[in-house]
């Protein structure tokens, strides 16, 4: 039983330990000559690249699952030769048979062995490369059946590329799969990507407050000061009010009339491209890549404009911030310590979650339409609070430290989960 144990966790190790190498292990692999290499690309490219994988997995499964029967089997067997029958409850009889064996094929059979395989992947997969091999040969009648089967469901049930993935499952597959030599920075695009789904536009766009337009009747010398003194390469035109965005003016289309005295800049703007609030970044994404354009307003319910959003704001979503030469360096926040951090009270939400360093699950859960760091402790309070009130929420207090009587200006998050943190006096 001790050596099918030690047999079902090298068995359940090698499956992380083949499906967790990546592109830069399967390319050293590839270009090196020794037996050990030449195994683990056979199992994963024989016969084809498409196919290896699936034969590859239903062999250990295979493997797996008759190693863990004749454990059981075994276990049964051994329990009733030791215990005679009736010496003791059917509760405990049970909880021996199943319970017991149970856990120990759970723990180390899967839990214990899987762990070791994702920080120690190629090394596993050189040591059971070979007897996989062998096993893949002698259980072929087994394990082909099962690959057929799959195939027949697959091609008969057969889902369109654009398959709906739970944001759980990535996050699963990415635990699953990470490894000591992923940096940092890999990490976090990663964990973008993954995330990237769940994310509204009014999470991500610049708000209408922030936003640079100007109206269709400004004449020629002024557009042009203007444009110019922005910064920006694309610019909304409104007519009466930013509620009405009636076009786009690209810098680009002015280039070749920047000498002339008069010019009809109003003929060259652009359509508009209108999306809700609530749209998903993702799907935003698809739709910049298809009209290939680079800003969108955003509107209410109502049809009023809330804000812009440009594909610089998604992508940043993933790569994170992208700055350039003309940016300026907005402080949007300032860290007093490791548990106390100020912030303006126009923060998104989800930068907070980044300078904190927390998921953020708990403010996704109770917040209501808020989606700035002032709007959810306006939600909290009920109102527009006054400077120096309090508000408590999960291990977090938020001290209101600058407002008027129209918004919320500034914000001092403090984490009190630590008794390091030390909130300052009322």
């Amino acid at each position: 039983m001790l050596l099918l144990l030690v047999a079902s966790a090298l068995v359940s190790g090698s499956e992380v330990a083949f499906f967790s190498l990546g592109p830069a292990d399967l390319v050293a692999l590839r270009d090196e000559e020794n037996p050990s290499s030449k195994r683990i690309m056979n199992l994963l490219e024989s016969p084809d690249i498409e196919s290896g994988p699936r034969n590859l997995l239903a062999t250990i499964l295979v493997l797996n699952n008759l190693i863990n029967i004749v454990i059981i089997l075994l276990s049964t067997t051994v329990t009733e030769a030791l215990i005679p029958k009736g010496s003791i409850t059917p509760t405990a009889e049970f909880a021996i048979n199943v319970v017991g064996v149970t856990f120990l094929l759970v723990l180390f059979g899967e839990v214990i062995p899987k762990v070791y395989a994702t920080n120690y992947n190629l090394q596993l997969a050189r040591i059971m490369a070979a007897p996989i091999q062998v096993c893949q040969k002698i259980f072929y009648p087994i394990w082909k059946i099962l690959v057929e089967i799959g195939n027949l469901i697959n091609r008969k049930f057969k889902r369109s590329s654009s398959t709906n993935i739970s944001m759980e499952e990535l996050e699963h597959a990415l635990e699953l799969t990470d490894n000591h030599e992923r940096t940092d920075e890999e990490k976090k695009i990663l964990e973008g990507i993954v995330s990237f789904g769940s994310k509204d536009v009014k999470q991500i766009m610049t708000p209408r407050m922030d936003v640079s337009a100007f109206s269709v009747d400004e004449t020629w010398p002024d557009i042009l000061h203007a444009v110019l003194e922005t910064g920006y390469s694309r610019i909304p035109i409104f007519k009466g009010s930013v509620d009405e965005i009636v076009g786009v003016l690209y810098i680009k289309d002015l280039l070749s009339h920047f000498d002339a005295e008069t010019f009809a800049w109003q003929e060259i703007l652009r359509a508009p491209f209108f999306v809700p609030a609530n749209k998903k970044i993702d799907d935003l994404l698809r739709e910049f890549q298809e009209r290939k354009t680079h800003l969108a307003v955003v509107v209410d319910e109502y049809g009023g404009t809330s804000g812009i959003v440009s594909l610089e704001d998604v992508i940043e979503e993933i790569v994170g911030e992208i700055t350039d030469e003309f940016d300026e360096e907005d402080l949007i926040f300032s860290r007093i310590d490791d548990f106390n951090v100020v912030f303006e009270g126009k923060t998104p939400l989800i930068d907070m979650y980044r300078v904190m360093d927390i998921d953020g699950e708990a403010f996704e859960l109770a917040k209501a339409d808020s989606d700035t760091l002032a709007g959810f402790v306006v939600e909290l309070a009920g109102k527009i609070p006054l400077k120096g009130e309090r508000f408590h929420f999960d291990t977090y207090t938020f001290t209101v430290e600058a407002s008027d009587k129209r918004r919320v200006k500034r914000i001092k998050v403090t984490i009190e989960n630590n008794e390091n943190s030390t909130p300052d006096p009322l």
